[in-house]
């Protein structure tokens, strides 16, 4: 395979308070880039490609087995949703306000994944 993996980058004033989001909240490992940057080991990851009639965009969603339990054990840790948990056909989703107030997606995925199970 050519693509070996992929590398996301979330911008925002609140880089710091969002780092200690991802590795305390979410939990996600993470190793030193150098200088006290870190950089977060993410799950396995699917691309899609959508068509739009309005402006390019791109979208970040965070995946997970069960959007009911994972939303409720995110809570606990002080995690607000910014939406109810919606069936969107494609899978059952809302989102999560991150430090600053940006926002990432989260959904329990309905659709054929390439991902092995």
């Amino acid at each position: 395979m050519m693509i070996t993996g992929m590398h996301a980058i979330i911008y925002s004033k609140e880089a710091d308070r969002i780092r200690k989001f991802l590795a305390e909240v979410l939990e996600l490992p993470s190793v030193d880039a150098g200088e006290g940057w870190p950089i977060f080991a993410a799950p396995p990851t699917e691309l899609a490609v959508h068509p739009t009639e309005g402006e390019s965009s791109r979208e970040l969603f965070l995946m997970c087995d069960d959007i009911h339990l994972t939303v409720a054990r995110l809570a606990a840790r002080g995690v607000e949703t910014t939406m109810p948990v919606t069936d969107r056909g494609w899978g059952i989703a809302t989102e999560l306000r991150l430090p600053g107030g940006d926002t990432i997606g989260i959904y329990e995925p309905r659709h054929p994944s390439p991902l092995a199970p």
